[in-house]
C-alpha cells in the first residue's frame, strides 16, 4: 500500500470548485465532501479545507496526512459544511498512532481498495488490503493523521 495523491494543479482547482460549491444548495449532492472552516492555532489565519468526509464508529472524521491537522491538538473550533449544511462543531486530533492505524485500516475494509484508493488516496500494488502493522508503517512515514469532529455544544 502506498499514499497518493493526485497532481498538485488538479487538488489546487478542486479545491477551489469545492469551497464554492459546498456551501452552496449544490453542496447538498456532494455528501462525500465536506468544508471545514477553522482558524489558525499560531497564525490566526482564517483557513476553508475541503476533505473527504468520512464515518467513524458513527463519528464523522477527516482523514488526512496535511499539515494542517496540527491545529486541531488539544481540540480546537470548527465549522464543518456537509450536504450544503453548516454546523458549528469541534475538531479533536487522533494523537494514538495505534488508533490511527486502526482507523485507517477499518475504513479501507469498509470502502474496499477502488473507493479507499479514491476517498483516501492510497494504492494497492500487491492487489490486497493491507494488515494493521503495514497500514500502522505507512501512516507513521506519511504523517497520516485522524481528526474527529462532535458537535459544538
Amino acid at each position: 500500500m502506498e499514499w497518493h495523491q493526485p497532481p498538485a494543479a488538479l487538488v489546487r482547482t478542486m479545491n477551489v470548485v469545492l469551497r464554492g460549491v459546498l456551501p452552496s444548495p449544490l453542496g447538498r449532492g456532494v455528501g462525500e465532501f465536506m468544508l471545514l472552516a477553522f482558524t489558525g492555532r499560531r497564525t490566526g489565519q482564517r483557513y476553508r479545507v475541503p476533505v473527504t468526509a468520512h464515518r467513524v464508529a458513527g463519528d464523522l472524521c477527516a482523514l488526512t496526512p496535511a499539515g494542517w491537522r496540527l491545529n486541531f491538538r488539544g481540540g480546537a473550533d470548527v465549522d464543518v459544511t456537509l450536504a450544503g449544511r453548516t454546523t458549528p462543531m469541534r475538531g479533536v486530533l487522533v494523537e494514538d498512532r495505534a488508533e490511527v492505524a486502526r482507523i485507517y485500516l477499518d475504513r479501507m475494509t469498509e470502502l474496499g481498495m477502488r473507493r479507499a484508493a479514491r476517498m483516501i488516496g492510497l494504492k494497492f500494488p500487491l492487489g490486497r488490503l493491507p494488515a494493521l502493522d503495514e497500514v500502522a508503517e505507512l501512516a507513521r512515514r506519511e504523517h497520516f493523521g485522524v481528526v474527529r469532529l462532535s458537535v459544538r455544544t
